[in-house]
């Protein structure tokens, strides 16, 4: 049977780490696909668990150098436990080197000053002193700093397998090497060639730089999963629980549903319930993004994660785990910030040959400058040169920048959408968001509040109000259209004796069916009447749709019974919310099952000139393949069971977090509370995230197209540009630092 997992991956230090991993991974018999985020420190495998173990696949991995986690964790802590674990090691090594650096430095920009004749030559003495000190700082940085670099270079030889690390420490043991070699035969060489001192400094120094490059970057991608670390720091760690007549705290994973639990003023609630006794307001804030705390008392719904404020109240836990909401959420951001959009599919496909690429140009350089340079220049002069362009070109070579681009700008936009109540559940939704061009909301509980009240109710024929509400309610309750809830408000007030229903049967985008003591009876929209023959003449029912009202009707085989009349008032923020979509350039359109008045209704009160009423489910599919062929990219809003097929149609569903799970369950994106103009806030966020990778892949493309070619004195020749493997290096480190920061400013954007 093929199952899919995420896994961690530790070791993995840019873009080409990861391509190593997926491509042994792939190449394993029983797994059918393998992804990996070098930005997330994940591998999302799918695999047949007849042929293939989890243990296998770290077999797999491990003597590449890499370590796949199967062990079950927390994915997103997990992450950022490794990120910070990392971020000491080499905050360590970078204060280690630095000071070696620093005198590297100095000596070199000495030496240079001297042949400009800016200051006098270094003292006779103080030179000796530099030529041993140089070789033992830089066998002490090379040997501990750049310790990573040689054995990715050790694991080159063995397996082939090249990435960052390995075009760094090819770059930087050259350069030793090559200076050793000069220092040992220096006196023999002189007799032949003229010869200079070697790079003892390059070694120094370009790892010094790496190293401080890679400090810095994963300081930056620390700070890209803060929103997701806000979330698991919801998490409470114990609750308070009434057993045995007893308050008694204790770890949140023994919860268990049933439990009572008893919040006191300043904690935060552990587990989903419902409130039994007191009341207060809640801060669900970081949850759902709402800022004003909620009233809760007996009867209200309360999340895990959210924080009580001031009263004192007791709930009983209906979901726990891994059940509740923030478990939900934060599951939700960490599938999404591993996910890949397509955007990125193209710095994959160049960061699976890049390292190979980059050794190519690096040998061609070299080859270059000894074929091309030693007639005009000199044996001596051509090879320092071909030397320094081979190692500038290992160390400038970056493909990072390219592996971070997209999913460091993925990271920070979905851990920013959560925190404002907006769940995404991937990095294609995302990116598609910001390509829709026309936006179909369902009206109730998208449009409107999604609380209709019932206004009226007339019993017809020979059946008195209470038998008729009574025959209502039975068959409404057993359905979770809004409408319903209205019915099952007034019937509650009425404290009602509900007969048994049996044989019952939603008809999607009609109503609903039922037997009630041997007579079967039905309940729904006009066009479910008029199917089965009703008459409705004399009702009024046009005049009542005008005022926004929707009819409910009851009938059976004597024929109809009653009507009730349901109105829904608009969302505050709606009118709010379409008029910024149509800002965006985006076509509105209202597309529901109610009747065609009642839809125009609410329809003129937010803003909405196109509207499309009592439409099935198979006229909603409709109407979203009419957009589409149309060449539109369509987003579809709803929240109930019926809007689920279209949701799935769309380009991109959007469900109202205040909906039915269907919905929820099948879309790509949820509002929590459905407010709509989270909407807006969501299109906003996709189409800055899109502008900033963009921003981000030009800059990775941009510095590798130039900085390659520089590095290998391409120039030279012409306008005699030649890079310092210094630079070189110091380019290289700062290249995906600038990236990752660039994706940081989604932070601080409005929505």
């Amino acid at each position: 049977m093929n199952t899919e997992h995420t896994y961690q991956v530790r070791g993995m230090h840019c873009a080409s780490c990861a391509s190593i991993v997926a491509k042994a991974l792939r190449g394993r018999a029983g797994v059918s696909a393998a992804e990996v985020n070098y930005s997330s420190g994940s591998a999302k495998v799918s695999f047949d668990d007849a042929q293939v173990q989890p243990k296998d696949l770290e077999q797999l991995v491990e003597p590449l150098g890499f370590s796949l986690i199967t062990t079950p964790v927390d994915q997103g802590m997990d992450n950022q436990a490794a990120l910070a674990e990392e971020l000491n090691v080499l905050r360590t090594k970078v204060l280690a080197s630095l000071p070696a650096a620093a005198i590297a430095l100095f000596i070199m920009s000495w030496h240079l000053l001297a042949e400009t004749r800016a200051v006098a030559e270094m003292p006779s003495g103080f030179h000796r002193i530099s030529l041993v000190l140089m070789p033992v700082l830089a066998v002490y940085v090379l040997f501990y700093t750049g310790w990573n670099y040689l054995l990715a270079l050790g694991r080159f030889a063995r397996h082939g397998a090249a990435n960052m690390d390995t075009l760094i420490g090819l770059g930087t043991v050259a350069a030793f090497v090559y200076s050793i070699v000069l220092s040992a035969f220096s006196p023999w060489l002189k007799q032949y060639i003229e010869i200079n001192e070697g790079y003892y400094d390059v070694t120094i120094v370009v790892i010094t730089f790496v190293t401080l490059g890679k400090y810095l970057e994963t300081r930056a991608r620390l700070k890209t999963g803060d929103a997701l670390k806000s979330l698991l720091d919801l998490q409470a760690k114990s609750a308070l629980v009434r057993r045995n007549g007893m308050e008694v705290e204790i770890p949140v994973d023994k919860v268990v549903t049933g439990d009572w639990l008893v919040v006191k003023p300043g904690a935060k609630i552990p587990v989903d319930g419902i409130v039994v006794e007191g009341g207060s307001h809640v801060d669900e804030s970081l949850v759902t993004g709402e800022p004003t705390p909620v009233k809760k008392e007996s009867g209200a719904t309360v999340v895990a994660g959210t924080m009580n404020t001031t009263g004192v109240f007791v709930f009983r836990a209906t979901k726990v785990g891994r059940e509740t909401l923030l478990a939900h959420i934060i599951q939700m951001v960490v599938q999404a910030q591993s996910s890949k959009a397509p955007v990125q599919s193209l710095a994959d496909t160049i960061a699976e040959i890049f390292v190979p690429v980059v050794l190519g140009i690096a040998g061609l350089a070299l080859v270059g400058w000894l074929v091309l340079g030693s007639g005009p220049l000199g044996f001596a002069h051509a090879l320092a040169l071909g030397m320094s362009s081979f190692v500038c070109v290992l160390v400038i070579a970056c493909p990072c920048a390219l592996g971070l681009a997209t999913p460091a700008a993925v990271t920070v936009s979905v851990g920013q959408a959560a925190r404002t109540g907006i769940l995404i559940k991937d990095a294609a939704t995302l990116q598609k968001l910001g390509q829709v061009n026309v936006v179909v909301l369902d009206k109730t509980g998208t449009l409107t509040r999604g609380e209709p009240e019932l206004v009226e109710f007339r019993p017809l024929a020979d059946v008195g109000e209470e038998s008729a509400l009574t025959l209502l309610f039975a068959l409404e309750k057993n359905s979770e259209h809004p409408l319903a809830r209205a019915i099952a408000t007034r019937a509650s007030e009425r404290k009602l004796i509900l007969p048994k229903v049996t044989s019952f049967e939603a008809l999607k985008g009609r109503g609903l069916r039922g037997i009630i003591d041997g007579e079967e009876y039905f309940v729904g929209s006009e066009l479910l009447a008029r199917e089965r023959g009703f008459a409705l003449d004399g009702l009024n029912l046009d005049t009542e749709t005008r005022r926004g009202r929707t009819p409910v009707l009851l009938g059976s085989a004597r024929g109809l019974l009653a009507v009730a009349l349901v109105a829904d008032a608009p969302k505050k923020t709606a009118k709010e919310a379409v008029a910024r979509l149509r800002t965006l350039g985006i076509r509105v359109v209202m597309l529901t099952g109610d009747n065609k008045n009642a839809a125009v209704f609410i329809a003129e009160q937010v803003g909405i000139t196109e509207v499309f009423a009592q439409a099935l489910p198979a006229d909603k599919l409709a109407k979203i393949k009419e957009l589409q062929t149309a060449g539109l990219v369509v987003a579809m809003a709803g929240d109930g069971v019926n809007d689920a097929p279209a949701l799935a149609l769309a380009d991109v569903g959007i469900a109202m977090g205040d909906g039915a799970d269907a919905a929820i369950e099948t879309a790509g994106i949820a509002l929590l509370h459905g407010d709509i103009t989270k909407l807006v806030k969501a299109v906003t966020l996709s189409r800055q995230t899109m502008r900033i990778i963009r921003q981000n892949l030009f800059w990775a493309f941009a510095f590798n197209l130039i900085g390659l070619p520089l590095a290998a004195g391409v120039f030279y020749p012409h306008f005699g540009w030649l890079l310092s493997p210094m630079f070189g290096g110091a380019a290289m480190a700062f290249s995906s630092v600038t990236v990752v920061t660039n994706s940081l400013r989604l932070k601080m954007q409005k929505l």
